[in-house]
């Protein structure tokens, strides 16, 4: 009975699903099966051309017992991690000044702002490569001319190559994040800003105890969008080392990406193992999300007690 009723609510309105099944033929061609075929891929061993040889969790064993993927791990959570405040505080901030009174010319300062969004990343990461020069770059021109030694901040033992990368990652993301909760404080009723302001609210009360609290749902979804900008973080560490999928010197600038994308198809043919990878990020990335919507909605059922 039940497969009879689904096929005459489905002749019924035959009309309605042709309309709709070329978004679902054209979602399982290029959507789900990708999915499918690729987790299934991380199983073998595949170079691309050979024969597929089954080796089950061979190589998410393998792939924890690498210390390089460890090592791009550290990096892509530290600069994700550190990046994100700025990302998020100077959103909020540059948001609240523009849908304020503080200043005019509001549009122009969106435009400005949304500008490294838009950009060509491998265009941006020279202008980043010059900045961060050792011998010629404006930083270090700047730090000598308070008497301070040139750093060489995309060579030598590598440890500040993450300060570049985060510095661009931080820089490119902050306009995102400020037209994404603009548009959130002005869906705010006009009239909670003006009681805020007849009661004597400082602009910092205002943004902690209304702005921000009202826009949790927003500040989650720009949270959930530029961490898998983090995980997918590649051309900007790339570029910056010279084109290097080590990351540069001990592997300063090595990200989850670079080392995926060096595995196959760039660096190599382990098709598997590079399958593998991509779905642990996956789950990381899932992990993570469901990290922050419980911490949000746990704070939510706080301040609503």
């Amino acid at each position: 009975m039940k497969v009879a009723g689904v096929m005459h609510t489905i002749k019924k309105n035959k009309v309605a699903y042709a309309y709709i099944a070329p978004f679902y033929i054209l979602f399982i061609i290029f959507g789900l099966f990708p999915m499918v075929s690729g987790f299934a891929l991380s199983f073998f061993r595949w170079d691309g051309l050979g024969s597929m040889n089954f080796l089950g969790l061979g190589n998410y064993i393998n792939l924890f017992k690498d210390s390089l993927f460890w090592k791009a791990l550290y990096n892509t959570l530290f600069i994700g991690i550190i990046a994100h405040i700025p990302i998020l505080l100077g959103g909020l901030v540059l948001a609240y000044i523009l849908n304020s009174d503080l200043i005019r010319g509001q549009n122009l300062f969106k435009t400005i702002y949304f500008m490294p969004m838009v950009t060509s990343a491998v265009a941006i990461t020279i202008i980043f490569q010059n900045l961060f020069g050792n011998n010629y770059g404006l930083i270090n021109y700047i730090f000598g001319l308070f008497g301070k030694d040139p750093v060489n901040w995309l060579g030598g033992d590598g440890s500040f190559i993450k300060v570049a990368v985060i510095v661009m990652f931080a820089w490119k993301w902050i306009g995102w994040n400020m037209v994404i909760y603009l548009a959130g404080m002005q869906g705010i009723p006009q009239e909670i800003y003006e009681a805020a302001k007849i009661d004597g609210a400082s602009h910092t009360r205002v943004v902690f105890n209304i702005v921000i609290p009202l826009l949790k749902p927003i500040i989650l979804f720009t949270l959930i969008q530029s961490t898998i900008g983090m995980f997918n973080l590649f051309t900007e560490p790339f570029v910056l080392t010279g084109n290097n999928w080590g990351g540069g010197t001990n592997g300063g600038g090595l990200t989850l990406m670079m080392y995926l994308l060096n595995k196959a198809p760039q660096g190599g043919n382990a098709y598997g193992y590079a399958s593998a990878i991509a779905y642990v990020m996956t789950f990381m990335i899932v992990c993570v999300a469901f990290i922050l919507n419980k911490v949000m909605n746990r704070n939510e059922v706080k301040g609503g007690m």
